[in-house]
């Protein structure tokens, strides 16, 4: 038997310390705050681009299909959704937005010019879904559109265009005008404005000092109709850790011009080897998960930065892509970046969204990247059929969160530990609803170890606790065509509330909500 490192023996003592030395238990103390901010029902926003499978064959797949469908949007995949509350949904890139001028898109289907979507797998792209089907397919689903906009490729010409068509009233200018030729008369009010993605990279390798004022110019024309109705004009903002990225914007862009600025974050092991879907290491599973935990780390290092130039924080912060990213599946397009969903996924979103919740105070809005066949989507569908994947089923829980006021929380994580490197192995967040209801959405991440939970709910005056749990017998369950409900959520009743305390255990690899009244 080899010697423990004594890197390895000083990481043991003083992870024993910092817990007290007893893993056996974590004490999470929670208070209401009426100063705490509200968790945006946005944050639990997707992301819908012209890649792969995600548009043609997920969302849409024709008036003509024998898959029963409205307007040709597929009606399983606006059953699931609403069943989501999805708040908003973002639309056309993705790196395809920079190569995208909405004009293809509009007007009789037979005379709309094709082009090659040279971003994701060359393939042809004929504009048979274009803005109309995009924002009556929102409105089907109850849900608010977000367009990214042109700037790689495009002009502010093209962009103000776009919102007259989109937001203003019939017969103001000929754009509304064009639109009710089109078929629609009222305007949609399209709010959520990308003004170009991913500047830094898809979207036309600029620097930041350059994009300040590419994008200064764009929204200098990116107003309402009457002045009266607020657009959120969304910054393309920095990928990971380029702070700098945020710092030139922030700096150099007025404030009164700017309503948020993104940040995107994949959790990914290696961009040269990212893994398999399914079939990965106990290793692999860690170094993902380290990679989506670290966006704690990324909100608060943006944030400090937005802060010391906006204290009143005015500018919010929108994490427009987030997800993990694996292989595409073998035999699949590698352009298509199809992949499987597994429990592994269901536990980078219930850490994220938790990390999101912790964060209202300027996180007001995330997209999963993203809905339907694309990376970690919620849904994946081969022809007729259609599945919820576990990513789907953490979505659905955790909108208990949507609006309701942030209950601050604070504990100290017990770690997971694997060859010789250590993250929390809990991830915790809790609100307040509306009507009064407690929710608590708690994720054990660790591999093999059950966590047992204590939370001081003294002040909550809880009477009863019901519960809900995602769980599966192996880190690399999924669902599939053949096996589509082999991950799924059952109740979960170990919860006692007793004197004001509420015990749990949660099992390895698990997600549970709480509702407590």
């Amino acid at each position: 038997m080899k010697l423990l490192s004594t890197r390895f023996l000083f990481l043991i003592i003083f992870l024993g310390l910092s817990a007290g030395y007893s893993q056996d238990k974590t004490l999470i103390s929670v208070k209401a705050d009426q100063n705490a901010p509200t968790i945006s029902r946005h944050i639990y926003g997707h992301f819908a681009e012209h890649l792969g499978r995600c548009i043609y064959g997920g969302f849409y797949v024709g008036e003509g299909s024998e898959i029963p469908n409205t307007m040709g949007v597929r009606n399983d995949v606006v059953d699931a959704l609403k069943a989501l509350k999805i708040p908003n949904l973002r639309w056309p890139g993705g790196c395809f937005a920079d190569t995208y001028h909405w004009k293809d898109g509009i007007g009789p289907k037979e005379d709309r010019p094709s082009i090659l979507n040279v971003w994701w797998g060359n393939v042809k792209e004929d504009n048979s879904f274009g803005t109309h089907e995009f924002l009556n397919m929102c409105e089907l689903l109850g849900t608010e559109p977000y367009l990214s906009a042109n700037v790689g490729s495009g002009t502010p010409q093209e962009l103000a265009d776009w919102i007259k068509y989109t937001n203003h009233p019939a017969g103001t200018s000929p754009m509304p005008d064009l639109r009710e030729e089109n078929g629609r008369k009222e305007p949609w009010r399209v709010k959520f404005w990308g003004i170009g993605n991913e500047a830094w990279g898809c979207g036309g390798h600029m620097t930041p000092e350059y994009y300040s004022n590419v994008y200064r110019r764009y929204a200098t024309f990116t107003t309402d109709w009457n002045n009266n109705d607020k657009l959120y004009r969304i910054a393309s903002g920095a990928s990971s850790s380029d702070y700098n990225w945020t710092e030139v914007l922030m700096k150099n862009i007025p404030h009164h011009m700017l309503e948020a600025i993104a940040l995107h974050h994949y959790s990914v092991i290696d961009w040269g080897n990212k893994g398999p879907a399914t079939g990965f290491s106990e290793d692999q599973y860690f170094t993902i998960m380290e990679r989506a935990l670290m966006m704690e780390e990324l909100i608060q290092k943006h944030v400090a930065i937005m802060d010391k130039y906006d204290k009143q924080k005015r500018v919010e912060l929108f994490v427009d892509e987030w997800g993990g990213w694996y292989d595409t599946e073998p035999g699949t397009n590698p352009g298509f970046l199809y992949q499987q969903n597994t429990m592994r996924d269901a536990m980078i979103a219930g850490a994220t969204l938790n990390i999101f919740n912790n964060h209202a105070d300027r996180v007001t809005m995330a997209n999963l990247a993203q809905a339907i066949n694309v990376l970690q989507a919620v849904i994946l569908t081969d022809e007729e059929k259609m599945l919820l994947t576990p990513t789907y089923h953490v979505m659905r829980m955790y909108s208990v969160h949507h609006d309701a006021k942030l209950i601050p929380v604070s504990f100290v994580s017990p770690q997971y530990i694997l060859n010789d490197k250590a993250i929390p192995a809990v991830s915790v967040s809790a609100s307040k609803a509306a009507d009064g209801k407690v929710h608590f959405s708690l994720v054990n991440i660790d591999a093999h170890k059950t966590q047992n939970i204590e939370v001081n709910v003294a002040d909550l005056n809880l009477k009863k606790v019901s519960g809900e749990i995602l769980s599966s017998e192996n880190l690399g369950d999924h669902n599939t065509f053949e096996s589509p409900e082999k991950v799924k959520t059952t109740s979960f009743k170990d919860a006692k509330l007793k004197d004001g305390k509420l015990s749990l255990s949660i099992p390895p690899f698990s997600v549970v909500v709480l509702e407590g009244m």
